[in-house]
Order: C-alpha cells, then structure tokens, then sequence
C-alpha cells in the first residue's frame, strides 16, 4: 500500500515536470519573423510617437507592417514571459530613429503582430 501510493506520487511529479517546460522550439535568436497587420501594437514594445520625434525619426506604423525582423536576444522574466529583442533585418531602424524594440514574444506572436517565416 504505501510503495503504491508512493510510485502514484513519483509518477504525478515526474510528469508534471515534463508538462512544465516550455516546448516552443521556433523562439531562438536568430529566428526571423514578420510584422503583421494591426491597428494597435500591444505586445510589441514601440517607443511613443514624442520619443520617435525626438530622435529625428517619423513615426508612421504603416511603414513598419510587413518589414521581416530578426530576434538578436530572449529574457524570461520572473513571471515566465519571453521578452526579446528584435531588429530589423535591412539593417535599417525602426522610424529612422530606434535600431532595436523589445517584444512580448508568445503574446505578439498569438495575435497575429508577429508571423512566423
């Protein structure tokens, strides 16, 4: 009786364990995607329209739809979110003013802001 109950624990743990971890394998640096169609960038973290002015730069998102980005680097957070960085793959800046931006990879990527190549 209590080598079951004990094999039943060690079974619910074990497979917990492999349930757990993340099992996205398109998420890595050097994966390319493109911007998607959206009225409202939520999950993609683009400076506000007074910081693009301020750099010199334009700040007209129909430019930046459809333009294939590349991922230079990936954090988790505390919280378990993936947040990356991307560029531009024209080696150009994003409205002529910010050469990287910060993405909520998973969430970007589940409402259509991100396309996967």
């Amino acid at each position: 009786m209590r080598n079951s109950i004990l094999y039943t624990f060690l079974l619910v743990f074990f497979s917990s364990i492999v349930y757990a971890q993340s099992s996205n394998p398109d998420i890595s640096v050097g994966a390319t995607y493109t911007i998607g169609e959206a009225d409202y960038y939520k999950h993609i973290n683009f400076p506000r329209n007074n910081f693009i002015i301020k750099n010199g730069g334009i700040a007209n998102y129909n430019k930046v739809k459809g333009k294939t980005v590349v991922v230079t680097s990936i954090n988790e957070r505390k919280n378990g979110t993936l947040v990356a960085t991307i560029k531009l793959t024209s080696e150009k800046k994003f409205f002529n003013s910010h050469k990287y931006v910060t993405v909520n990879i998973n969430e970007a990527i589940n409402n259509k802001e991100l396309l996967i190549n």
